[in-house]
């Protein structure tokens, strides 16, 4: 579900995100500000000759020492060496972590640095990516407000104009909000009544600003996480922990998730506390307004035990008294998510015996759910978000990845479908109740993602903008869609795109990319940067594996926990069909996953080392016998089980990836990428993983990690992005063989 009130349990704010795609598709990613190389010598027993190796991936490449420890735990009578338990600590705080960051950069970037055509390709990426990406507009009272990125600038600017053919003006510029473009939005939030914004700060500090001035309060709201922005009146809910504890930004455990709400012109010392549950402390909690400011939703989760589904709760703001009234009020597998209001009903999404989803609507007169009506039942295909615009409900569909548009009447008569140009992804039809008109956005591998206006009453969707690439032609591409069998017989799409005329001879370089968890669909999506491995023959080959959204809760749940081992099989059976149909061989075969895909990719590379040539692998969940204790860790639990539970610490004991590294194997040039300030996914997970690996490689590849300074999870603006796909790149076409042209 994409667009429905409820706080996902993946997203954004809350879980992981699969970053290698997005590094793909350039929203985020790299380093502009590198660790001087001097200092790292000076801290690290390291051969000085290290930063002089050539780029051959030679054995005499010499790896910073990392010195081994003499942790040992025990789980159920299994002792477990953990020799990098060092390694978890904060660069802040870790003089000994701090210099092993500066040494193994010292040597990545004296890798990369020798690459004959690094520099080229970064400035083929900058003119690929140069050129005007906009966002959809969203409407309050006559004026519609958007984002715009000139080309090449670090962040985009928020812009509004009144009507669609006013003159912009700029309402914030977030280059604006930190000397060197680091600092991001990490939301953007109006008021209803079109006076105020929220947007939050890279670190959870959130802001306000008045419209019309704009001019920006004096107070603001800091340690805000796992949460949304929602308004109701000239104040907003949102969700915050308490303050870590000065030095442990970065991993102390994230526990006691509680709503307040902050009204406009107060401290934050004054805000409202909504709700909490502090005995439950790893249960998140996020509260809603409905778009006539009427009632208030509060969505219950609690993934640190397993559960993969919600609570959900109302309160009608129109009447006295502060108290919640459940619409579900029991935590379990079914997840649940308020659309919005019909009059004093409830539009409400589930997959409750509905894998594949349906919409009911519930009446707080009639709560039990043998009343429930439904409005879209269950259909073969996984319902992918609904949403209410002028009085209408606008549902997507996916059929085999791709996804289906339709308008329906608010009691789920079905009026019409929405063509779209083709096979991929859409996203939008989100507006208020007096909308006439709404915008959706298309995209798909050599479509760039292209915003159509859908008029409401006439049924018919117009062109309103369109992105222009210097140089590109979409006939010059192909996009094909596969089928192939894993290797327990279940059928698994993979989308292809190569530059037309593909020779199968099996000499094609590759590169194949994968998710496969917590229930994200990995949809066909256009990159302009992509095109600098297109244009040089790269075939690249997206799968969709089990754990994904793809065929709904049923395709997800067959990846998760104990399962988890059928999505390896899936990429792995990927790898395969590329090569039994001669797109390539595995001297010619890269792959690349981040974050949860990270996890994929190592988990695959120690499974199958032969199979593949390269790995890139970006900011994945690697020790997962240990990720619960760190951040907000725990909330994955859902999806991988705990290593507290003796079952399912056996499954993640079998593939865990820093655990199942051997020495003295020959394993893939392996290039992996974390940040220094990533409080998602720990840079300890990729360092642990680094050294490990560095200290078992049997052959001549080379093992590199790549720390990004002053980015989080994913980079912190267009330059560091730029950077670090240059990086990922170079590196993926000098182990494969590519001179680019």
């Amino acid at each position: 579900m994409r667009n429905s009130f409820q706080f996902p349990a993946l997203g954004f704010q809350v879980g992981l995100l699969p970053l290698a795609m997005v590094v793909v598709t350039l929203s985020i990613l790299s380093v502009s500000q590198l660790i001087p190389r001097t200092a790292a010598q000076k801290t690290q027993k390291m051969s000085p000759a290290a930063a002089s190796e050539t780029v051959s991936g030679a054995p005499s490449i010499v790896y910073p020492e990392s010195k081994k420890g003499d942790t040992v735990d025990d789980y159920f009578g299994t002792k477990v060496a953990d020799p990098y338990r060092w390694l978890e600590d904060d660069t802040s705080v870790s003089p000994a972590v701090s210099s092993w960051v500066e040494a193994e950069n010292s040597v990545t970037f004296a890798y990369l640095e020798k690459i004959p055509y690094r520099a080229k390709i970064k400035d083929r990426l900058t003119q690929l990516y140069n050129y005007p990406k906009y966002s959809a507009p969203a409407r309050r009272g006559d004026y519609f407000y958007f984002t715009k990125n000139d080309g090449l600038q670090n962040q985009s600017i928020w812009y509004r104009q009144k009507g669609l053919d006013g003159t912009p003006e700029v309402l914030l510029d977030p280059n604006k909000l930190s000397a060197d473009g680091t600092t991001r939005l990490g939301g953007f939030a109006l008021s209803k009544n079109g006076k105020y914004v929220a947007y939050g700060v890279s670190k959870g500090d959130v802001y306000v600003m008045d419209v019309d001035t704009k001019q920006v309060e004096p107070e603001h709201v800091e340690w805000m996480k796992a949460s949304g922005i929602s308004w109701q009146g000239d104040g907003f809910y949102y969700s915050r922990y308490p303050a870590p504890e000065k030095g442990h930004e970065l991993t102390s455990k994230n526990e006691n998730h509680q709503v307040f709400f902050h009204k406009v012109g107060t401290s934050q010392a004054e805000d409202v506390k909504v709700y909490e549950d502090a005995a439950n402390p790893q249960r998140f909690h996020g509260v809603g307004a409905s778009d006539d400011e009427r009632y208030a939703f509060l969505s219950i989760s609690d993934r640190g035990k397993g559960k993969k589904g919600n609570a959900v709760f109302y309160r009608d703001l129109s009447q006295p008294g502060n108290t919640f009234t459940p619409i579900v009020a029991e935590i379990g597998d079914d997840s649940y998510s308020v659309i919005d209001n019909v009059g004093d009903k409830f539009l409400v999404f589930t997959d409750h015996k509905a894998p594949n989803g349906r919409v009911f609507l519930f009446d707080p007169k009639n709560p039990d759910e043998k009343n429930w009506k439904d409005i879209l039942p269950e259909k073969p295909e996984p319902l992918d978000s609904v949403s209410t615009v002028g009085g209408k409900l606008f549902a997507t569909y996916l059929k085999d990845v791709a996804s289906r548009a339709y308008v329906y009447s608010l009691d789920g008569k079905l009026e019409n479908e929405i063509k779209l140009p083709g096979l991929g992804d859409v996203g939008g039809f989100n507006g208020r109740w007096d909308d006439k008109f709404t915008f959706y956005t298309f995209t798909t591998f050599n479509f760039p993602p292209t915003i159509y206006k859908y008029d409401i009453a006439t049924k018919t969707s117009t062109l309103f903008r369109q992105p222009e690439i210097p140089g590109f032609k979409s006939g010059d591409y192909e996009t094909t869609q596969v089928f192939y069998n894993s290797k327990d017989g279940t059928r698994v799409p993979m989308f292809l795109v190569y530059k037309k005329g593909i020779k199968l001879d099996g000499n094609n370089p590759t590169l194949l990319y994968g998710y496969g968890g917590f229930n994200v669909t990995n949809s066909p999506g256009f990159s302009s940067l992509r095109l600098a491995l297109l244009e040089q023959g790269v075939v690249y080959a997206s799968a969709n594996m089990r754990g994904g959204g793809e065929y709904g809760e049923q395709w997800h749940e067959a990846g998760t926990k104990l399962k988890k081992q059928n999505v390896f099989d899936d990429f792995i059976a990927a790898a395969e069909y590329l090569i039994a149909k001669k797109y390539t061989s595995p001297g010619k075969l890269a792959i690349q996953g981040g974050s949860n895909g990270g996890l994929l990719v190592g988990a695959v590379a120690n499974q199958r080392p032969e199979l593949f040539k390269a790995v890139v692998e970006q900011a994945g969940v690697m020790d997962m016998l240990r990720f619960h204790k760190f951040t907000i860790g725990w909330n994955w639990v859902a999806d991988y089980g705990s290593s507290a539970n003796e079952a399912e610490f056996k499954a993640l004991y079998a593939y865990s990836p820093i655990h199942n590294v051997k020495p003295g194997a020959k394993y893939p040039a392996t290039l992996i990428t974390t940040a220094d300030h990533d409080d998602r996914v720990v840079p300890a997970h990729n360092f642990k993983y680094a050294a490990v690996l560095q200290a078992a490689q049997g052959g001549s590849n080379p093992i590199l990690i790549r720390i990004d300074t002053k980015s989080g999870h994913g980079a912190s603006n267009t330059t560091k992005a730029i950077e670090q796909s240059a990086d990922i790149y170079s590196f993926l076409m000098w182990n494969l063989g590519v001179t680019p042209k």
